[in-house]
């Protein structure tokens, strides 16, 4: 199937479903980078390991959602909103621009990225055939 651009997509019944709760999560991750008071666990290092985790977990939704070809341009897209994020940061009077928060979105973009062509990247084919196994659908 192909989407946007010629893109191939996964065969998923609830794409659409799929990829608007992926926008959700990078909503999400724009909002938490900028508000002026982010959520903690007052562990140390949490926020290097927050970078880290939410772009991970952000390219390995997006790669179950696209075919192999793709990848490599939601790498790229994710790298940038990272990138931006930063600068972004930098220029409010209550966060800060660190190039070690670069270092941990675009290491969780890597690993995601590799993480990919895994069966890792099965999560939502297998949660789609649980619910239809349950007779709810998605459309």
């Amino acid at each position: 199937m192909s989407g946007l651009f010629g893109i191939t997509r996964r065969p998923l019944r609830g794409f659409r479903w799929w990829l608007s709760l992926g926008w959700l999560f990078v909503l999400a991750v724009v909002y938490v980078s900028l508000t002026p008071a982010p959520p903690t666990l007052g562990v140390e290092g949490e926020d290097k390991l927050g970078h880290f985790l939410s772009y991970l977990l952000l390219m390995l939704w997006f790669t179950q959602l696209y075919m192999r070809r793709a990848h490599l341009w939601w790498a790229f897209g994710l790298i940038g909103l990272g990138v931006g994020l930063e600068f972004a940061q930098g220029m409010t009077a209550y966060r800060s621009f660190e190039y070690a928060d670069m270092l941990a979105n675009s290491s969780g973009v890597l690993l995601g990225w590799l993480l990919g062509g895994t069966p890792c990247a099965f999560l939502l084919q297998r949660v789609e055939r649980v619910i239809v196994s349950r007779g709810q659908g998605l459309r």
